[in-house]
């Protein structure tokens, strides 16, 4: 008798023992689980959406608002330190680019975002900026408009057999050449157009512009200015440094 009561008192043992186990499983995976859903709710909440990356890593950015054609506003995370920006990015098909660099010769990497903000026919539009990673601040980068308005000039001239004569002068050095054809015979244009094709990139941690002169209503590129910037330290901006001239061939 006494070894049939044992006997039941240890099978009795291993069963609270099995059901001990099996509700500490089972509050260990809901645990878990609501855990793991708390964190996705809150990404989604707080709009940490990533947009891209640089190859490194270091620099992400996160969109904050999406509406159907663009998104507005986003987050800049700069190796793990954020901040807002109420920067537009439409949706092109064009991711934007990010970099992790030293652009400013002090040893010292700076974020560079470059974003399309427009596309079309004959329309190829970025905007860049550059971050200083410390602060976030901005880095001024002089605008395509001020280094077409103060260092670029340009004449064209129509002429009777049809063809163009077209001058390009830029930093004290000229460019003379005709096109052989006439886009817009009449629209009236004596100076080259700007503004359809701003196209920025990143080349041996130096920051290059693109921007073509036009000539029509429907623009026709007739002349390439490829802009290589410098960093001036004593305006904290980056400035014109050289422009290169060259003719677009039919």
């Amino acid at each position: 008798m006494k070894k049939e009561i044992g006997t039941l008192m240890l099978l009795s043992i291993f069963a609270l023992s099995g059901c001990s186990l099996d509700n500490s499983k089972t509050v260990t995976q809901e645990t878990v689980k609501a855990s793991s859903e708390q964190v996705t709710q809150s990404e989604q909440k707080n709009g940490t959406n990533l947009i891209e990356a640089s190859d490194d890593e270091k620099v992400k950015l996160y969109a904050l608002n999406e509406a159907k054609n663009e998104i507005k506003g986003v987050i800049l995370d700069i190796d793990g330190k954020q901040n807002n920006f109420d920067w537009e990015i439409p949706y092109t098909g064009t991711k934007p680019q990010l970099f992790y660099t030293d652009l400013t010769n002090d040893s010292k990497e700076e974020a560079v975002i470059i974003i399309q903000t427009g596309r079309g026919t004959g329309l190829d539009n970025f905007d860049i900026h550059v971050i200083n990673v410390e602060d976030f601040s901005e880095i001024k980068v002089q605008s395509y408009e001020d280094i077409v308005a103060n260092e670029i000039k340009s004449n064209v001239v129509k002429n009777d057999d049809g063809t163009l004569t077209i001058t390009a002068k830029a930093q004290g050095k000229e460019s003379k050449f005709d096109y052989e054809f006439d886009p817009a015979p009449d629209f009236n244009q004596d100076e080259l157009a700007f503004g359809g094709v701003v196209i920025y990139k990143l080349e041996n941690q130096r920051i290059k512009l693109n921007i073509p002169g036009s000539v029509g209503v429907s623009p026709v590129y007739v002349v390439d200015f490829n802009i290589t910037y410098k960093f001036d330290s004593a305006k904290n901006e980056f400035i014109i440094d050289q422009i290169e001239t060259i003719p677009i061939e039919k």
